[in-house]
């Protein structure tokens, strides 16, 4: 049972509905590490949970870079669900396999999100509110995907683990950006960065 807290009863089905898909799934598919299986609640749907409670509220179009196995992009897409505002997800993911999973949750869970099965700088841009990515890659490289699929207006959500300090150096002599720092809720060490104003340095 899922301990998402504040969360309506159709929205804790669909969580639950996703989590079983994701353990049947994982046995043929490596969509999330089996060591975190046991754990999957705190390592990976609060995990998410957190990434979404950090968008504004005005937000009507999330993208989700290297989806894999739907964190943070399905959970956002779930949590967004009963909003009245034509929340939309989508999630990009060239893995067919990983693809093939995340449209079955999307299917059985009845929830407006598109998955594009493409690599991510082959994807026409998307023109997103809101861009998230989850362990795809260093931050310059993240920067990039943002200033191709993010909107003027828009704010990038990276959860990060505790090395994104030696990254930032890196990042910040190739891009201009503001970003913000908030430290997770389900473990000590990583972040979520909060990122906008992307342009090439």
């Amino acid at each position: 049972m899922n301990d998402i807290d504040g969360v309506s009863r159709e929205t804790s089905e669909r969580l639950n509905i996703y989590a079983t898909l994701l353990k049947k799934w994982n046995s043929r598919i490596n969509l999330v590490a089996r060591s975190t299986i046991d754990s999957l609640w705190t390592r990976h749907f609060v995990d998410s949970a957190q990434v979404y409670g950090l968008a504004p509220s005005r937000v009507t179009h999330w993208v989700d870079i290297g989806s894999g196995g739907g964190f943070p992009g399905l959970v956002a897409a779930i949590l967004g669900a009963e909003r009245t505002n034509g929340f939309r997800t989508t999630l990009i993911e060239c893995d067919a396999r990983k693809s093939a999973f995340l449209r079955s949750v999307i299917r059985e869970t009845g929830i407006n999100a598109t998955v594009i099965t493409e690599r991510i700088e082959a994807t026409p841009r998307q023109n997103a509110d809101i861009l998230s990515a989850r362990a795809l890659a260093d931050l310059s490289k993240l920067l990039s995907f943002a200033e191709l699929h993010m909107n003027a207006d828009g704010r990038a959500l990276f959860p990060k683990g505790d090395n994104w300090r030696r990254e930032l150096p890196d990042a910040q002599s190739k891009w201009q950006f503001d970003y913000q720092v908030d430290n997770s809720k389900t473990e000590i060490g990583p972040v979520i960065l909060s990122v906008t104003g992307v342009l090439r340095a």
